[in-house]
């Protein structure tokens, strides 16, 4: 019931502010740029693939629109999460309600999950505006079904564990900004440290792979889904929401 009210104060603060319909216009108008430009490129190459039969082999929408296209919402997401998600414990400590509601006859555990699915919800209107984008391609094409499914599963998850990241950082500290630069960093080091794999050997370069973010989110935009990413995403949410739990505990305990 705690969560339940929590998660009702949060989405008040979005739509009573202009947070909700800043984060929607502008992650609505880059994707758009990025699906039209991706599509633009495709009928070119389209074009040229029709008086050239060797240059069609392969070619199709799944691997030459949709992919592309979650790839760079997926940075869109790298990008605008920090900014969502620093103003979620921060902001309240600044404000000294955090102490406030930390009183109220409530579970940390449920000021935390509320606050996440709070930002969840809004994550998750923000990928269904853009449904509009598979939904052009299916009038004007066939593209395949299931690489949709596991591609906006993968945003989901993804961004699922940027919120639980940034959720941390913010329990950390009362400036916004600070948060935010936090959040972005540690991500930043999640989407790159992947690149490292190429450079060492042995049992590290295995490690860095898994580590890295981008590789198994590369899984969910070809198609595929494995438990192993799965069990990756699961695996980060759980632990950084764990952290913020025990970062509140520690704020309650100090008073």
């Amino acid at each position: 019931m705690g969560t339940v009210a929590v998660f009702k104060k949060e989405m008040r603060s979005y739509f009573a502010s202009p947070v909700a319909l800043v984060v929607l216009t502008i992650f609505l108008v880059i994707a758009g740029y990025f699906f039209y430009s991706i599509l633009a490129y495709f009928s070119l190459v389209s074009t040229q693939a029709s008086m050239n039969p060797a240059l069609a082999r392969g070619l199709n929408v799944t691997e030459g629109v949709l992919r592309p296209l979650f790839s760079d919402m997926s940075v869109i997401l790298l990008f605008m999460m920090p900014l969502l998600t620093m103003r979620l414990f921060a902001e309240e400590r600044k404000q000294g309600t955090l102490e406030l509601l930390l009183t109220y006859p409530l579970r940390d555990g449920e000021v935390l999950l509320g606050k996440f699915l709070a930002a969840t919800f809004l994550v998750a209107i923000l990928l269904l505006a853009t449904g509009i984008y598979p939904l052009l391609l299916v009038f004007w094409s066939e593209p395949e079904l299931y690489p949709i499914l596991t591609g906006y599963l993968g945003l989901l998850l993804l961004a699922m564990t940027f919120i639980a990241l940034g959720l941390f950082f913010s329990s950390l500290t009362q400036n916004q900004i600070v948060a935010a630069v936090l959040a972005f960093g540690a991500l930043l080091l999640f989407w790159v440290i992947g690149w490292a794999a190429t450079l060492a050997e042995g049992d590290w370069s295995l490690v860095f792979r898994h580590l890295s973010i981008v590789e198994h989110f590369s899984s969910f935009a070809r198609g595929v889904l494995e438990t192993k990413d799965l069990a990756y995403y699961l695996g980060l949410i759980s632990f950084f929401l764990f952290a913020t739990l025990k970062s509140l505990e520690v704020r309650r305990w100090k008073g």
